[in-house]
C-alpha cells in the first residue's frame, strides 16, 4: 500500500530554524518548507497525494524532521500553531520528551533534568546564545519564557564542536520564528480563561486568571525585509495545601526532676512506638502575572548579506500568602504526653496512627512572600557571503536576569502575655492544647485542636515556640539575584567537496557576572516585645484548613502590619555574610568543526579549546569574638584553565529510514555559582588541649572553618552515545538510544588546609595554656573536586500514526518514551568510601506516554508522565538551598479542542485543558542519602506531602 504523503504548511517547519549562521544554526540540516516530508530521502515514505494537516500531527511531523536531520543526537518539540506550543508551559513540554524529567516547585515545571543529571549539568540557549539565570546557580527556569512566543525547543543530548557553553548532560535551544524563511503575513490571537479547581484556600487572592497572547509575521520590501512580533501575558493563579512532619521519635515513661514517673505515652503497649515530634499545616495561595514581549527584525536585502536581530524581554511577578498552624509534639516540649494512642506496624516498625498530643502550642503563621523576576535579551546576527562556498558569520548578544524577592514570615498564638515570650505569670501568652491526630502513612493526616485559633480576642501576635522561643516575632528577608551575560561570536564556514563537505572554524567569548545578596532581618514587636491583639481592621477571612480536619486560624496581611506592629532589626551574623557573594567569568572557546558527508555517511568532527578565568569576591567572616560584631574580611580569589574537548557525530543511512547514530565527545560542565563563592566562615576551638596534656612549646591546630572554592575545575565527563532510529513516516518513528558517561571529576565536600593568617585570636584562646603555639593553618571544609563514577542509561522512544495501518483509523496515534538510568558514582576520597555520592535530578526511571484523536478539525490528548523518586535541590528555612528527597511523581494531562474548516469562522480554535487531572501529591520522605529515621526495613517515613489541585483552562485560538 502506497504512503500518503504529508506536506507540511509553513509555520512550526521554519519556525524551528535558529538564527541563520549562530552557534546551533540547524539551517542547513533542516528540509526547505516546500518539500513535501515524506518526500524526503530518508525511507520514510513515497510521493502521493498530498494531505496537508495542521495542529498535534503537524507538530509530531515538525518534531520527527529536526530530530532526523539534526547531526547530533537531538530531541525536539515544535509548536501546533503559530503561538500554540503542546502544552501550558515550556517546562511541560521538555518533560516529555526522552530522558527529560521535570521537577515541580510549588506545582510548576519549572526546571528540567537530562538523562539524570541535575539542572546545573544543561546549558539554556535561546536561538543559540546563552541565557542568564534568576537562580542561584546556572540552572534556568523555564517558566520565564512563555510556550505563546516559541516556535520550537531542541535539546541536545550530543555536542556539536559549533556550540559554545554546551552542558555536560545537554542543551536546551529554544527557538523562535524567523520572518522571512516563514514567507507569509499572519496573525494569532489566543486567549485562555483558566481556574484551579474548589474555593479559594485563602480568601484574599484569586482562584482564577486568564491568558492572552498575540503573534503577528510579516514581509516587506519585495521579501527583503521581516518582522514578528508577540506579546504574551497571564494572570494564573495557583495554590497548594501543605503539610510537613519534622521528624519521627520512639518515647517511652520518663522521670521528673524529683525521681517520680512520668507516662508520656499512653498505653503502654505503644512506648517505642514512632511518634511524629513536630508538624505544619498550611495553604498557600499564589498570583503569577507575567508579561513576555518579543521582537525579531530580519533583513536580507542580497545573497550577501542577512541579518537578524531578536529582542526578548519579561517580568514575571509572583506573590504569595500562606496561613496555617504548626506545633512542636515533643514531651521535651512543654512536657507534652500522648494518650490514647493506637498503632500499626510499617515496615517492621511500630508507628502510631492516631492518639491525642496533650499540651501542645499551635503557633499561628501568616507568611507573604513576593518575587519579581526580569529578563532581557538581545541578539545581532550578521552573515556575510564572501564567495559561493565561504561565509563569514558575526553574532552579538546580552542577557540580563534579575530577581528581587521578599521572604515574610510571622507568629502569632493563643493568649495575651504580658512580657514576650516569658510573661511574668507562667502559662499566659502559651495556652496548652490538646490535639487528637489520625497519621496515614501517605496522605494528610487529619487533627481534631480545642481552641478556636480564629478569636481575633484571644490570639495574638509573638513568638509561642518551646525551649524559650525562636528569640524573634518574625523575620523579613531580601534576597537578590543578578546576572548578565555578554557574548560575541565569530566564525568562518567554507564549503568543500569529498568526504568533508564543509569546515567551520571561530571563536565565541562569553564574559558573565553574577552577584547574589540577601538582606536578612529579624522583626520584633513593638514595645518590648509585647505580645498584642491585632486590629480588626486588619483581620482577613480564615484560609480553608479543612483537608487536614484543622479549624480556622486567624488571618491577616503581615504586610499591612508591618510598620505599626513590628521593629526591623538588621542580622549581620556569618550565615548572613556567607550568602552574598559575586562571580566574575571570562570564557574563550576556540572550535574547529568538519561536517562529513560521503556515501550514507554524514555527520561532523571538531574540537574545541575552552580557556576559562574565573574571579570570586567575598569575606572571610571574623566573627569570633562572643558578643561583638563581625567584622568582614574582604577576599577575591579564583582559578584559570584550559579544556580541550573533542567531539564526533556520525549518521549511517540504511535506506528504507533505517538509521543508526553514534556520538563521541568529551564534555564538561562548570562549577555551581554558591561552590564558587570565596566565602570563609571560620571557627576556633579553644578547647583544644582539653583531655591532653600541652606543654610549652606544643603547636596546636585549633582553627577550623567552611565556606566556598573560588578554585574549583569544572565536572568532566567523557560520552559515548549510540542509537538505531526508523523513520516510517513523517508521523511514525521508532528510537532506542544508549548513553555512557564516565565523569571523570565530581565536586563534593572535603576537608583541606586554610592559612588563618591574620585573623585575630578571640578572648576565648586564653583558654589554650601559656606558651603553647596556636598554628595559623586549621582545616576547612568546602567543596572540591574528586573522582567521579558512571552514567548511563537505555532510552526507548517512538510515535505511532494508526493511520498508517488503515486509512480508518487515521489521525489517531500515540507517542512516548521509557528511560532507564543508573549512576555508580563513588569518589574513593569520599570521607566515607562504601557510601555512594547520589546525583541530585537522578530518577531511575522516566516514562511519558501520550495518546491523541485529531480529524476533521477535531482534537484530543491526553498524556501521563512519571519519575521514580529522586534527589532534588529545594529552597529551605532561612532563604537557603538544600536537597531533600522527593517521592515518585505521576502527572496526567488533558485537552479537548476543535477547530473551524471552512466558513466565517475559519481558522477560529476552541480549546479545554485539564492539567493535574489526577491531582497527583508532591511528596518528600525524610532523610536523604540513606539517612534520616527510617523503618527496621529501611523504608521511608512521609515527610512533606502536598496537592495542588486540578487546573482547568478554556480558550480560543484564531489564526488568519
Amino acid at each position: 500500500m502506497a504512503s500518503t504523503a504529508l506536506a507540511l504548511p509553513a509555520t512550526a517547519q521554519e519556525a524551528a530554524a535558529p538564527v541563520p549562521g549562530s552557534p546551533g544554526s540547524a539551517t542547513e540540516q533542516t528540509a526547505t518548507p516546500s518539500t513535501p516530508v515524506a518526500q524526503r530521502e530518508d525511507g520514510a515514505g513515497e510521493q502521493g497525494e498530498d494531505l496537508v494537516v495542521t495542529g498535534i500531527r503537524r507538530a509530531i511531523a515538525d518534531s520527527i524532521s529536526l530530530k532526523r536531520d539534526e547531526t547530533s543526537i537531538v530531541e525536539a518539540i515544535s509548536a501546533e500553531d503559530i503561538g500554540k506550543l503542546p502544552d501550558v508551559s515550556i517546562a511541560e513540554s521538555i518533560a516529555r520528551l526522552p530522558g527529560l524529567a521535570a521537577q515541580r516547585v510549588a506545582g510548576r515545571a519549572q526546571v528540567i533534568s537530562i538523562r539524570g543529571l541535575a539542572p546545573d549539568f544543561t546549558t539554556t540557549l535561546l536561538n543559540g546564545r546563552q541565557q542568564a539565570s534568576s537562580g542561584d546557580n546556572r540552572a534556568v527556569e523555564f517558566d520565564q519564557y512563555p510556550a505563546e512566543l516559541l516556535s520550537s525547543v531542541v535539546i541536545y543530548k550530543t555536542p556539536d564542536a559549533q556550540i559554545a557553553g554546551m552542558g555536560l548532560s545537554g542543551t536546551a535551544d529554544l527557538r523562535t520564528v524567523r520572518p522571512l524563511t516563514f514567507g507569509k503575513r499572519a496573525f494569532a490571537f489566543n486567549a485562555r480563561g483558566e481556574k484551579t479547581e474548589g474555593g479559594k484556600l485563602n480568601d484574599d487572592v484569586r482562584n482564577a486568571g486568564y491568558r492572552v497572547s498575540a503573534s503577528y509575521i510579516d514581509q516587506f520590501a519585495g521579501g527583503t525585509l521581516g518582522i514578528a512580533l508577540g506579546y504574551a501575558r497571564i494572570d494564573s493563579p495557583s495554590g497548594n495545601r501543605h503539610y510537613k512532619a519534622y521528624g519521627y521519635e520512639a518515647f517511652g515513661d520518663q522521670t521528673d526532676a524529683n525521681g517520680a514517673p512520668i507516662n508520656i505515652v499512653r498505653p503502654d503497649s505503644a512506648d517505642g512506638s514512632l511518634l511524629i515530634n513536630g508538624q505544619e499545616i498550611f495553604v498557600t495561595s499564589r498570583s503569577n502575572v507575567r508579561d513576555a514581549f518579543i521582537g525579531i527584525l530580519e533583513w536580507q536585502p542580497s545573497d550577501v548579506v542577512h541579518s537578524t536581530l531578536d529582542v526578548y524581554y519579561s517580568k514575571f511577578k509572583q506573590n504569595e500568602i500562606t496561613r496555617g498552624a504548626q506545633w512542636f509534639s515533643n514531651p521535651f516540649a512543654d512536657g507534652l504526653t500522648f494518650t490514647d494512642v493506637a498503632t500499626e506496624d510499617r515496615g517492621g516498625s511500630s508507628v502510631a496512627i492516631s492518639g491525642t498530643a496533650n499540651g501542645a502550642v499551635p503557633i499561628i503563621r501568616n507568611d507573604n512572600n513576593k518575587r519579581r523576576d526580569e529578563l532581557f535579551s538581545a541578539g545581532l546576527n550578521n552573515e556575510f557571503a564572501l564567495d559561493d562556498r565561504t561565509k563569514f558569520f558575526a553574532d552579538l548578544s546580552y542577557s540580563m536576569n534579575n530577581r528581587r524577592e521578599q521572604i515574610m514570615e510571622t507568629y502569632a498564638g493563643y493568649g495575651l502575655g504580658t512580657g514576650g515570650v516569658t510573661p511574668d505569670t507562667p502559662g499566659v501568652g502559651r495556652t496548652l492544647d490538646n490535639i487528637g491526630f489520625t497519621t496515614p502513612a501517605d496522605g494528610f493526616p487529619t487533627y481534631d485542636e480545642g481552641l478556636n485559633y480564629a478569636d481575633a480576642a484571644r490570639v495574638s501576635l509573638g513568638d509561642r515556640a518551646p525551649w524559650g522561643g525562636w528569640g524573634h516575632d518574625g523575620a523579613i528577608r531580601f534576597p537578590e539575584v543578578e546576572e548578565k551575560v555578554y557574548a560575541m561570536d565569530l566564525r568562518l564556514n567554507h564549503e568543500v567537496e569529498g568526504f568533508f563537505s564543509d569546515f567551520d572554524a571561530g571563536v565565541n567569548w562569553t564574559h558573565r557576572t553574577k552577584e547574589k545578596t540577601v538582606d536578612d532581618n529579624d522583626l520584633f514587636l513593638k514595645n518590648g516585645r509585647q505580645q498584642v491583639l491585632v486590629d480588626a481592621a486588619f483581620i482577613e477571612r480564615s484560609p480553608d484548613l479543612g483537608f487536614s480536619g484543622f479549624g480556622p486560624t486567624l488571618a491577616f496581611d503581615p504586610s499591612k502590619l508591618l510598620d505599626r506592629y513590628y521593629d526591623i532589626t538588621p542580622i549581620r551574623d556569618a550565615n548572613y555574610y556567607d550568602k552574598n557573594w559575586q562571580i566574575t567569568e571570562d570564557v574563550i572557546t576556540w572550535h574547529v568543526k568538519a561536517g562529513i558527508d560521503w556515501w550514507r555517511l554524514r555527520g561532523n568532527v571538531g574540537v574545541q579549546v575552552v580557556n576559562q578565568t574565573q574571579r570570586s569576591t567575598g569575606v572571610v567572616i571574623n566573627g569570633l569574638e562572643p558578643g561583638q560584631p563581625i567584622v568582614p574580611q574582604r577576599i577575591r580569589d579564583g582559578a584559570d584553565y584550559t579544556d580541550v574537548l573533542p567531539s564526533l557525530n556520525l549518521i549511517l543511512d540504511m535506506g528504507g529510514g533505517h538509521r543508526l547514530r553514534f556520538a563521541a565527545s568529551k564534555t564538561m560542565a562548570r562549577p555551581r555559582m554558591d561552590d564558587l563563592r570565596a566565602n570563609v566562615s571560620p571557627g576556633f576551638n579553644s578547647l583544644v588541649c582539653s583531655g591532653q596534656t600541652c606543654s610549652p612549646g606544643t603547636v596546636v591546630n585549633p582553627w577550623s572553618a567552611s565556606g566556598g572554592n573560588a578554585k574549583l575545575k569544572p565536572w568532566r565527563a567523557n560520552a559515548l552515545d549510540a542509537s538505531y532510529e526508523w523513520y516510517v513516516n513523517p508521523t511514525t518513528y521508532v528510537a532506542i538510544a544508549g548513553f555512557y558517561k564516565d565523569i571523570k571529576t565530581y565536586i563534593y565536600q572535603q576537608s583541606g588546609t586554610f592559612d588563618f593568617s591574620g585573623i585575630p585570636l578571640p578572648t576565648t584562646a586564653s583558654a589554650i595554656p601559656p606558651g603553647v603555639v596556636i598554628s595559623n593553618i586549621g582545616q576547612i571544609t568546602l567543596p572540591a573536586n574528586g573522582n567521579g563514577g558512571t552514567v548511563k542509561g537505555l532510552e526507548f522512544s517512538g510515535a505511532f500514526n494508526f493511520g498508517t495501518v488503515t486509512s480508518f483509523l487515521d489521525g489517531l496515534g500515540v507517542q512516548g518514551s521509557l528511560s532507564l538510568t543508573e549512576s555508580n558514582l563513588n569518589p574513593t576520597s569520599n570521607p566515607d568510601p562504601t557510601q555512594a555520592v547520589r546525583i541530585p535530578g537522578l530518577s531511575g526511571t522516566v516514562y511519558n506516554v501520550t495518546g491523541y484523536y485529531e480529524r476533521d478539525g477535531f482534537q484530543a490528548r491526553i498524556s501521563q508522565r512519571y519519575r521514580s523518586g529522586f534527589k532534588g535541590e529545594v529552597v529551605q528555612l532561612f532563604a537557603t538551598r538544600g536537597f531533600t528527597e522527593i517521592l515518585a511523581d505521576k502527572q496526567v494531562d488533558a485537552q479537548l479542542g476543535y477547530t473551524f474548516q471552512s466558513g466565517a469562522l475559519e481558522g477560529l480554535g476552541v480549546l479545554f485543558q485539564v492539567n493535574n487531572l489526577t491531582n497527583s501529591p508532591y511528596r518528600t520522605r525524610l532523610g536523604l542519602d540513606g539517612g534520616g529515621t527510617q523503618t527496621s526495613d529501611g523504608g521511608a517515613l512521609l515527610e512533606t506531602y502536598e496537592k495542588y489541585g486540578r487546573q482547568f483552562l478554556l480558550g480560543v485560538n484564531y489564526r488568519f
